[in-house]
């Protein structure tokens, strides 16, 4: 339902109705082609796209010099698939899912602390997430994956569910590893089912350069990356309705 929402099939949807509406109100339809036009063409650009993500993540990111009290585990969130992947023998993580499982597998090297994955079925018939991640850590990044929270489909779910798997081991305080622009609606989530979440973000988007040339190029990367922020904006507006 929230893909109706995100760029690009909203603008085209929105562009639709321009083009029903032109025969019994032409000009009403000139307004909303006009919209639907300037809005893809504002979202495809990085200047727009950059800032739609940074006003999403924390302003810093883990000092683990000042982690008081220290935590238990790492725990990492999974994020996309890559469905065809015939040099992997099948689905594997995508490019979110290997930056957040990147920095958790560097997060445990330094720490020493044991690795939880989280994530269930990307869709019906596939193996979970959390398998996709275990198979990466341990092939891929040569660190072990202790726990798997594999059942889960949400963000609201990933972080009720790892809790409960979590506290079979003992284990109440952890870092909590995902993207930035992610981060507060999964500490938010964190706290609203009792574990004691420490930010460990990754995935910083930089501040796009109002004077550069390439933020004012429209780009698929671009448009992409704001349709994550609007991913993210609906999320926190349907969490906090529930």
């Amino acid at each position: 339902m929230d893909a109706l929402l995100m760029p690009p099939l909203s603008c085209l949807l929105l562009a639709g109705w321009g083009v029903l509406l032109w025969r019994r109100r032409p000009n009403w339809a000139r307004v909303v082609l006009a919209v639907a036009a300037l809005s893809l063409a504002l979202l495809s650009l990085p200047l727009v796209s950059g800032y739609l993500l940074r006003s999403l993540q924390p302003a810093r990111a883990l000092d683990l010099g000042a982690l008081e009290p220290p935590a238990q585990a790492i725990l990492v969130l999974a994020g996309d698939t890559q469905f065809e992947a015939p040099e992997y023998g099948g689905a594997t993580c995508g490019p979110l899912t290997l930056e957040r499982l990147r920095y958790a597998a560097r997060l445990s090297r330094e720490t020493g602390l044991p690795l939880c994955a989280s994530g269930g079925p990307p869709r019906r018939g596939e193996i979970p997430h959390a398998e996709m991640m275990k198979v990466a850590l341990e092939q891929d990044f040569g660190v072990e994956l202790r726990w798997m929270e594999p059942w889960s489909g949400t963000t609201r779910e990933n972080l009720r569910l790892s809790k409960v798997v979590l506290a079979e081991h003992g284990i109440a305080r952890v870092l909590l590893v995902t993207h930035a622009w992610h981060m507060p609606r999964a500490l938010e989530e964190a706290r609203r089912h009792g574990l004691d979440a420490v930010a460990a973000p990754t995935g910083f988007r930089s501040r796009p350069g109002l004077f550069e040339g390439s933020s004012w190029v429209p780009s698929a990367k671009a448009l992409r990356e704001s349709a994550w922020a609007f991913h993210e904006w609906i999320g926190r507006a349907w969490y906090a309705l529930g």
